[in-house]
């Protein structure tokens, strides 16, 4: 018996409407992504790419077509169903960081671990779950020694890497990357790239939207989108 894709999108189409001015954005793409992929999702500014990672990541909604996620056709979802699997089954990681200022690299990691379903029997236990997690992806990305240090005290490239310990620590299903090194140099975004191959070497799926060539080819796989539409 064949496995579900993690993801399946059948004939998409996201169109804006402002004051009676339609701007279709997204054209009818069709795709599939498994478990386990380091797929690319590349093209240029205005293309698209990012519109497509925001309905992926249930950040945004279609406005036609299907979004199987899992199997499951997020469209049937209602806003509170959709928080609560984007919490339980996506990581983001963004080119602008979004952590919290004046807040710790461990209580920003820790943050999702608070809206987490995950049953807790009391708040010290609670408390002391969330450190060890959040304390054990922050080790696995090289912060280990920044946990008590605030995020404006720390590199660019170390906040990326606190904001992909962040996308970690909810074992999610799916970690999407947007322009992940948009914001730092050469040397510190080939680190978060590296960290991000090595993701996806343990089983992890990465979703990297992304217009340079250098960084979609860490992906196995690049779906091209130009205008709206698929190229290839």
């Amino acid at each position: 018996m064949a496995s579900i894709p993690l993801i399946q999108v059948n004939n998409l189409h996201k169109t804006y409407d402002s004051d009676g001015v339609k701007t279709h954005v997204i054209k009818g793409v069709s795709f599939k992504i498994e478990k386990g992929e380091f797929v690319a999702i590349m093209g240029p500014s205005g293309s698209g790419k990012s519109t497509l990672m925001h309905i992926l990541g249930l950040l945004d909604r279609a406005t036609s077509g299907e979004y199987l996620l899992e199997g499951r056709d997020v469209a049937k979802l209602n806003d509170d169903e959709l928080a609560r699997l984007r919490n339980e089954k996506i990581g983001f990681v963004f080119q602008a960081f979004n952590l919290l200022a004046r807040t710790t690299v461990l209580e920003n990691v820790k943050l999702p671990l608070t809206y987490s379903k995950k049953p807790i029997q009391s708040d010290n236990i609670g408390r002391d779950w969330m450190d060890k997690r959040a304390k054990e992806v922050l080790e696995s990305v090289g912060l280990g020694h920044r946990l008590d240090y605030f995020t404006n005290q720390i590199s660019g490239g170390e906040r990326q890497r606190v904001a992909i310990a962040r996308a970690l620590v909810n074992n999610p299903a799916v970690i999407f990357a947007d322009e992940p090194t948009g914001n730092l140099d050469s040397k510190a975004g080939a680190q978060v790239m590296k960290i991000l191959e090595n993701l996806n070497r343990q089983g992890n799926t990465i979703i990297l939207v992304t217009h340079e060539d250098d960084i979609a080819k860490y992906a196995r796989r690049v779906i091209t989108v130009r205008d709206g539409e698929i190229l290839d």
